[in-house]
């Protein structure tokens, strides 16, 4: 209770963990992950790694049986380091990553992919409040994520169905890469649905792809922020233009009570499911949510959660949009 609790206070209140750094210049960055090399990949099918963690209830599917990739990309664990950015051998950071949103993120589409999630050079979170700095360190962390990316299509994927699957800085760089693989691209007949959460997203920055209208819907994307219910978050960068309801997967503003909900998780995958635990309602494209889970309860940014009280129900969603994707 104590790790998660810190982990909690730690990521929802990130702004203060904003250090000053010298000026960023590439040649200072830790080198470069070899994607040849699977050490190089947090998660990757056929191995066991922390992306493979399921509810007690269920048993495990094989990766042989499962139709569909999910390219996932973590959030911002690097608080507090010498450089602008991560270095993917720092031994400490990559047992986070894993302990934390691997487990927790990319767990959720294990049922139904192969799941795929590659360690990069994440960017300080300073980087989202220097204004000079932040967007280069952002940048720089980007080049990996799509280096990994080709590297996946290029000796992974072999024509598969994928899902592209995120959460904060890991949405910073999905929305890009959506960009500049997808949008209006061939690629695109590929796309079963792209999870970007935890980032805002503006429907205008994309000439062909949409935003998911329907919980059946592919080829669209997915976004939302959590927050306490009645909280104003002003002007962050967490909201964007746009936001879908994680229970009924639609876009319209009526409350959602939390029996609708199939189900949250908190501390552990595998020995506690809390059922009906979060309410969802959009309110100015961001998500107000009630939830009974203890500690989280008490915050009124929810962002380190936008998946853990929507666990079940994103994994039943996975599940349904492959279905409708196949049969099409």
């Amino acid at each position: 209770m104590r790790f998660i609790s810190s982990a909690l206070i730690c990521l929802l209140s990130m702004a203060s963990f904003s250090q000053k750094l010298a000026a960023f210049r590439a040649e200072d960055q830790p080198a470069a992950p070899d994607y040849t090399q699977e050490k190089y990949w947090t998660a990757l099918p056929f191995r066991n790694d922390a992306a493979d963690v399921i509810p007690k209830d269920e048993k495990w599917i094989g990766d042989s049986l499962k139709d569909v990739d999910v390219f996932y990309i973590y959030p911002t664990i690097y608080q507090k380091g010498p450089t602008w950015n991560a270095d993917v051998n720092n031994e400490k950071l990559n047992a986070r990553i894993d302990k934390l949103p691997v487990r927790f993120q990319a767990g959720v589409f294990n049922a139904s992919c192969q799941v795929y999630a590659p360690r990069y050079r994440q960017g300080i979170i300073t980087c989202y409040y220097d204004t000079l700095n932040g967007p280069k360190g952002l940048d720089f962390a980007y080049q990996d994520v799509a280096r990994a990316f080709r590297y996946y299509l290029e000796h992974y994927n072999h024509g598969r169905p994928i899902i592209i699957a995120s959460h904060s800085q890991g949405s910073t760089h999905s929305i890009r890469l959506l960009h500049e693989f997808f949008d209006g691209k061939p690629l695109s007949k590929q796309l079963v649905c792209a999870y970007v959460i935890g980032m805002g997203m503006d429907p205008a920055s994309y000439q062909v792809l949409k935003p998911c209208a329907t919980p059946h819907e592919t080829g669209c994307y997915v976004t939302w922020s959590s927050f306490r219910n009645g909280y104003d978050p002003g002007k962050t960068d967490l909201v964007g233009k746009v936001c879908i309801n994680p229970i009924t997967w639609t876009r319209d503003s009526a409350f959602v009570p939390a029996t609708a909900s199939r189900g949250s998780i908190f501390l552990k995958i595998k020995h506690r499911r809390w059922n009906h635990a979060a309410s969802a309602q959009i309110h100015h494209d961001y998500l107000w949510v009630k939830t009974r889970i203890p500690i989280v309860q008490t915050f009124n940014v929810l962002h380190l959660m936008d998946y853990n009280l929507f666990w079940y129900d994103m994994r039943k969603n996975v599940a349904d949009r492959i279905k409708a994707y196949l049969i099409k």
